[in-house]
Parts: structure tokens; sequence; C-alpha cells
């Protein structure tokens, strides 16, 4: 995959995670609908535009008044990957040479790669993680929307075992996917099921979307590692 096409396959999914965003806005009060109707339409633009450059800076100007309107990025994580991602795509195009634009989209996949690494590593710093009871806690009492069928889950200690060592290894090891494209495949068809199991049962859905956004160039990245 060239830089290029990662680039544009990366700008089409943003575009697509800034429409399931913001179409959440769109019966809100009229504060907050005037930030995200031009969202809307500019994510439709970079869809379609030839002019990436003026589309996604007008995006970032709306991203930093989301940040002052909402006193920092309201929905955590997914709001600091829509900012990352945009602000690494749209420092590609205004890169002077091909070095500072692959430099740019490798910032872009390093972060990503640490976004997951990171996470496991404070997971498995945490004892209750280790031994199950954090896994447990999200299904049996958390406020996320778990189905009752599904909070009943959090009665067998030994699945949430078996499935927060599962995450811990996932997320430390992911680094380690870098050195093959086969494995990198299938790290993020895993991570990108992850997200969508996230989405399903916890109604995080706004993860799911912007980081996939990403993944083309994470490929890409991986690829100018090998060839090196």
């Amino acid at each position: 995959m060239s830089l290029d096409t990662a680039v544009r396959f990366s700008e089409v999914l943003m575009a697509v995670a800034f429409l399931q965003q913001s179409a959440e806005h769109l019966t809100a009060p009229l504060n907050e609908r005037w930030l995200h109707l031009p969202r809307i339409v500019l994510a439709i633009l970079l869809i379609a535009s030839g002019e990436p450059l003026i589309v996604e800076s007008l995006l970032l100007l709306i991203g930093v008044a989301a940040l002052y309107r909402f006193h920092g990025p309201y929905n955590g994580g997914s709001d600091r990957m829509s900012m990352l991602l945009l602000t690494c795509l749209l420092l590609s195009h205004l890169a002077p040479s091909r070095q500072w634009q692959e430099i740019a989209v490798g910032y872009l996949a390093v972060q990503l790669v640490m976004s997951y690494a990171i996470s496991g590593w404070v997971k498995v710093r945490n004892p209750d993680w280790r031994n199950g009871r954090a896994l447990q806690n999200i299904f049996a009492v958390s406020a996320y929307p778990v189905s009752e069928s599904l909070r009943s889950l959090a009665k067998q200690p030994a699945l949430m075992l078996g499935l927060s060592w599962t995450m811990l290894l996932f997320e430390i090891l992911f680094p380690l996917a870098l050195l093959n494209a086969t494995g990198l495949h299938a790290a993020l068809a895993i991570a990108a099921l992850f997200h969508l199991v996230n989405g399903c049962v916890f109604g995080l859905n706004r993860f799911l979307w912007i980081w996939i956004a990403a993944y083309p160039c994470l490929l890409w990245f991986q690829q100018r590692l090998i060839a090196n």
C-alpha cells in the first residue's frame, strides 16, 4: 500500500467516523448542533473532495471549538484519537517533503500501536485486572447498558479471568505484530472485532470507526519498516 493510498483510505474512514459521532448530536441543543451540522457537511465533502487540505483544516477548527465548548475531550479516548488522526492527516498534506509526510503518518501509526500497548500495560499493573475482578465489575455493577443475560457472566470468575488475560496479553503484545504483515492483518482484525464487541455490549460505539480509520496508515507503516 502506498503512502497516498493509506492516507486516502484513512481520510474516508475518518469521515465516516465523524458522521457517526456528529449524528448523535442532531437532536442536541442548538449550541451543540451548530458545531456538528457543519462537521457532517465537511465529512461528506472529505469523502468526495479532491481538496482535503481545506476540508481538514476546517474540521480541525471545529474540533478545537468542540474542545472549548465541552471543556476538553468529553468522550475521552475516541475524541483524542479523532484529533490525533485529523491532525496527522492534515500535517501529511502540509508537509514540505515526502520525508515529512512519512514522519506525520509514521507518528500516527506509532501512537496507534502505543494506544493498545499502554492500555495493556496499565491493566496488567492493576491487581483487579490480573485476577479478573475488574472485568467482573464491568459486567456486574457498571453503568454500561449490558443486558441482564450478559451481566450473569460476572458470576463466572474463571471466564472473567480468562477474558481478562486474553485482553491483557493481546494489548501488551500488539507491537510484535509489526514484525510480520500477516500477523499485523490478523492483529488488526482481532482489534476491530474487540472494538465491535465493546460497541455492541457496552455502547462504546465511537471507538470502532475512529480506531479502524487509522489502520491503513499502520499497514503502510509496517510495510515501510520491513522495506528498510
